[in-house]
């Protein structure tokens, strides 16, 4: 159930457009945030909220790199797969991360803490190669810079 706080703050957003449609995005990140993915019920109340069908909030979540319909880890890494990325090492960085979490790509660590996804360019190609961690963009990336990262957010957790 959505809490009353979040649903309101919603409202209020969506009072204010001329059409609550272009609010889908946000909405979905900000019941993606509450529920930890976009459930089917965080799609059937985005829907609700923003007078669409479910089907529609439903196909724009799957174009969306960022919104999980499935559940993820505490921290998802996406790791930038891009042309630039690659030439500077991507492999051997995602590599590292499948092996320090002992998970695939698409995976998710057995404590539940990391979900490793791929994405094409985050857009720092001056920090190649790079990830995002929960939007937070690390690099350029080495193995022990890898270890820090993932050491500091262990111990966050």
């Amino acid at each position: 159930m959505l809490p009353d706080e979040l649903r309101e703050a919603l409202e209020k957003q969506i009072a204010h457009v001329d059409h609550p449609r272009e609010l889908v995005v946000d909405a979905m990140l900000a019941l993606q945030d509450h529920y930890g993915y976009l459930s089917d019920e965080a799609v059937e109340q985005t829907a609700a909220m923003l007078g669409m069908s479910a089907l529609e909030v439903e196909e724009l979540s799957t174009f969306y790199t960022f919104i999980y319909r499935e559940p993820v880890g505490k921290y998802v890494i996406h790791v930038c797969d891009s042309l630039i990325c690659w030439m500077d090492g991507f492999e051997s960085i995602k590599n590292y991360l499948c092996q320090k979490l002992d998970i695939e790509v698409g995976g998710t660590s057995a404590d539940g803490l990391f979900t490793l996804l791929p994405v094409c360019c985050i857009g720092y190609c001056d920090r190649a190669p790079a990830m995002l961690i929960n939007r937070k963009v690390y690099g350029p990336l080495t193995p022990g810079k890898i270890d820090q990262i993932l050491e500091k957010l262990r111990s966050e957790a």
